[in-house]
Formats: structure tokens, C-alpha cells, sequence
């Protein structure tokens, strides 16, 4: 079979093709990160970055802030703390509250990604949607945006309610 049944699905499969698309290019990222000798994963480079632009964060603030989940966020973070990147850290008025930020070797990590392969993938990225980027944000925002207003379970119920209250 030569068809992509994915793409022919259209919106059937959008969630299907949107990994397939998201795992090609951290596939691609990670080619460019290790060109640059910067080998940790490219699924991890989000989470060092919003650590690189606060203190120190929670658990729960890294879950938020990244929109993944918890389990998922733990275990980047054990495999950030044994490659000495990250490190927990007790602060503030709770003590109970475990935060987690940079190390001193994280924080060139961040620098030196940012400077180098952050850099050449952002415009390497830029390239590939020549011209909509930003439209192709635009729509993922309001994606997002609509599914958190509504999920598709509650879309599909008031959808067909409509189609069996609808007049005759």
C-alpha cells in the first residue's frame, strides 16, 4: 500500500499526524544537537529552558509550564539530574516544596545550546514552514485553546444532540 492513510484521513487522524510530525522533528533536532555535541535529548530542551528562565521550579510549575505530564516530567528530570544538569533544591517559605533548577554545568549547557544548535534549529524550522510559521502557531494556539474550552468528547455529544433535535 502506497497511500499515507494518515493524511488521506485528513482530521480523522490529526492527532496521529501530529506526532508523527512532532517525532520526525525531534528525530531531526536530535541530529542537530548532537552535531553540536549537546547529546541530551531533544524531548529534554524544553524543560531546560523554562528552568533556564526562572530560579527554580516545581514539579507541578515544570508540568504546567510545559503542558505534559507529571510522570513525564519526573523522569526527564531524574535523567537531567544524573547527567549533573539539574539539581532539587529546598527554598522559599515552604520547605516541604521540593523546586528544582540549574546546576552550574545546566546553565552553560542552556547557554551554549542557545547560542549554537537552539539557534541553528529555530532557523532551520523557520525554513521548513516557508513563510507560515507564525500562521501555523496561530492555528495551533487556537487549537489548543479550543480543546481546552471544550474536549472533543463534549464537542461530539452536543454535535449529534443537535443532529437528533434538529427540525424535521
Amino acid at each position: 500500500m502506497s497511500t499515507d492513510i494518515v493524511k488521506e484521513l485528513g482530521l480523522l487522524t490529526l492527532g496521529s499526524r501530529l506526532k508523527r510530525l512532532g517525532e520526525r522533528l525531534q528525530g531531526q533536532t536530535q541530529v542537530l544537537l548532537d552535531a553540536q555535541g549537546l547529546g541530551v535529548p531533544a524531548s529534554h530542551q524544553p524543560l531546560l529552558a523554562a528552568l533556564a528562565r526562572a530560579d527554580a521550579l516545581s514539579v507541578g510549575e515544570l508540568v504546567q509550564a510545559l503542558g505534559v505530564s507529571q510522570p513525564g516530567v519526573t523522569r526527564q528530570l531524574g535523567n537531567l539530574q544524573a547527567a549533573g544538569l539539574v539539581q532539587a533544591w529546598q527554598g522559599g517559605e515552604d520547605l516541604r516544596l521540593r523546586r528544582m533548577r540549574l546546576t552550574e554545568a545546566g546553565r552553560s549547557y542552556v547557554a551554549l545550546a542557545e547560542a549554537t544548535a537552539w539557534a541553528a534549529i529555530r532557523a532551520a524550522v523557520t525554513d521548513a514552514c516557508a513563510g507560515q510559521g507564525e500562521a501555523l502557531l496561530g492555528h495551533l494556539d487556537a487549537l489548543e485553546q479550543a480543546l481546552d474550552a471544550q474536549d472533543l468528547a463534549t464537542r461530539q455529544h452536543q454535535t449529534t444532540e443537535g443532529a437528533t433535535h434538529a427540525p424535521a
